[in-house]
């Protein structure tokens, strides 16, 4: 834990578990971390990264913006793997917001990942700990030898990630109504539980 406190606050990558699966990340705010991030995972660069944070105080330092549909969002379904698209102001990296000034952020329920946000003061990057068009790892074993070799640090500490599918990315379209931009752990059909009714997505590219 206190080698990859001190990978993050160096402006380095690392990679540690997130309540679905492995995830390689660094500081948000590290453009250089961030970039480095898209060669490691041959991500192209228009596709924004998303971001955790490891409490609702830390969501300030992503955006500024609320509405209804956010806090009902929140309330339901965080901490946990619900992704949220917000504005987001310029401190943040390019690469980490779409063309409209988007990215998607969730308040992560996996113990270490949140202790990683607080510890080290900073909402983190938190995409899949693969190379593009690779597997996913949700076990110590699974995560690419090749991928581990190139990053500051490996948190392999349990608890290790639930594995399943990844975070669900949804948008707010009025006080009631969802943007699915992609489907993963929290289901459709507990979105509409919750109360929301689901659109279609629009296609624009966003964050996920």
């Amino acid at each position: 834990m206190q080698q990859a406190i001190a990978a993050i606050t160096d402006g380095k990558c690392l990679i540690y578990p997130t309540e679905t699966l492995y995830a390689v990340g660094a500081g948000a705010f590290h453009a250089r971390a961030v970039q480095e991030i898209l060669r490691l995972k041959a991500r192209p660069a228009d596709k924004p990264l998303p971001i955790i944070i490891g409490s609702m105080d830390q969501l300030g330092m992503v955006t500024g913006w609320f509405s209804k549909a956010f806090a009902r969002l929140t309330a339901f379904f965080w901490p946990g793997p619900l992704s949220v698209l917000v504005p987001t102001g310029r401190k943040l990296p390019e690469q980490v917001r779409d063309g409209g000034g988007f990215t998607s952020v969730r308040l992560t329920a996996h113990p270490l990942a949140r202790e990683l946000c607080l510890r080290a003061g900073t909402p983190l990057i938190a995409t899949s700990a693969n190379r593009t068009g690779r597997p996913p790892a949700s076990r110590p074993e699974e995560i690419d030898p090749a991928l581990a070799g190139e990053v500051a640090c490996v948190l392999r500490d349990k608890p290790w990630p639930g594995g399943g599918l990844p975070s669900t990315v949804v948008r707010c379209l009025g006080t009631a109504d969802l943007e699915v931009l992609r489907e993963g752990a929290v289901s459709r059909a507990a979105l509409e539980a919750a109360g929301f009714t689901l659109r279609e997505a629009g296609g624009v590219r966003r964050p996920v």
